[in-house]
């Protein structure tokens, strides 16, 4: 890997900022109460309402007072009843469980999974699906932390795979590339050119993942979604269309299959 790829993809330290957490009880109708989680987020902009299979999560910039809070959960009352019916019928696969033979999802795939005794944790690939090799004392924070490093490596794999062949016709290129657990974007450019990724991609098609990471670097060209921005696409990814409407159908799911191993 070239060196300007190592700077990209190089892990960031982690943010200091802190968010302030607590539950707030939400009546959806006469018979159905929810609790839904309350962020304070100083980096946020906005009031936000999203869903995920593990629930509703209100976001509230530091600006916003508890009251707007209340009166944007009220008004948005049916579509968050809408949403939550809708996550309930997501079919996942079943959760890995240490020493159990399972699934692991990657690339589109379900990959047979086994486990294997050693000292320390360790997942690979092999011809046979992956293997774990695991510490009989561990419990389930080091299999999170496990999968999520897993997911990393792969992912930052991926993007070193495509990324050579779109720089040359690019103004420059990304000053950053992150990975993040993103609750309904796939992909964003920051004014400084830093790229964030959903680590949610890797378990797609290789062609959706592919294809977010063509959009947010056409982004470099330029800095919205209009007529010459999608031009800028379809110049470079001209099937894209169909891994738009791919996430349209199947995004919901791998995201929460995300969520549920890491």
């Amino acid at each position: 890997m070239s060196r300007l790829l190592r700077r990209l993809l190089s892990v960031p330290a982690p943010s200091s900022t802190t968010l302030q957490r607590d539950t707030v009880r939400l009546r959806l109708a006469e018979d159905a109460e929810i609790d839904v989680l309350r962020v304070r987020d100083p980096r946020a902009r906005r009031i936000k309402l999203s869903v995920d299979e593990r629930g509703a999560r209100l976001t509230l910039p530091s600006r916003a007072s508890l009251a707007m809070g209340e009166q944007f959960l009220q008004q948005h009352r049916h579509w968050l009843q809408e949403q939550l019916q809708h996550y309930q019928g997501t079919h996942l696969p079943a959760a890995l469980v240490p020493g159990e033979p399972g699934e692991l999802p990657l690339r589109g795939e379900l990959l047979p999974l086994r486990w294997e005794e050693g000292r320390f944790a360790r997942l690979q690939l092999d011809d046979h699906g992956a293997c774990v090799q695991w510490p009989a004392r561990a419990g389930r924070p080091a299999l999170q932390r496990l999968l999520r490093e897993f997911y990393e490596a792969q992912t930052r794999a991926d993007v070193g795979h495509w990324l050579p062949r779109y720089l040359p016709g690019l103004p420059r290129a990304p000053s950053r590339v992150r990975l993040k657990v993103m609750s309904s974007q796939w992909g964003s450019l920051a004014p400084d050119g830093s790229m964030a990724l959903d680590l949610a991609l890797v378990l797609g098609r290789p062609a959706a993942f592919e294809y977010v990471l063509v959009h947010e670097l056409c982004h470099l060209i330029e800095a919205n979604h209009s007529a010459a921005f999608w031009r800028e696409v379809e110049q470079r990814f001209p099937d894209w269309r169909a891994q738009r409407d791919y996430f349209q159908s199947e995004g919901r799911r791998l995201k929460a299959m995300l969520r549920q191993l890491v």
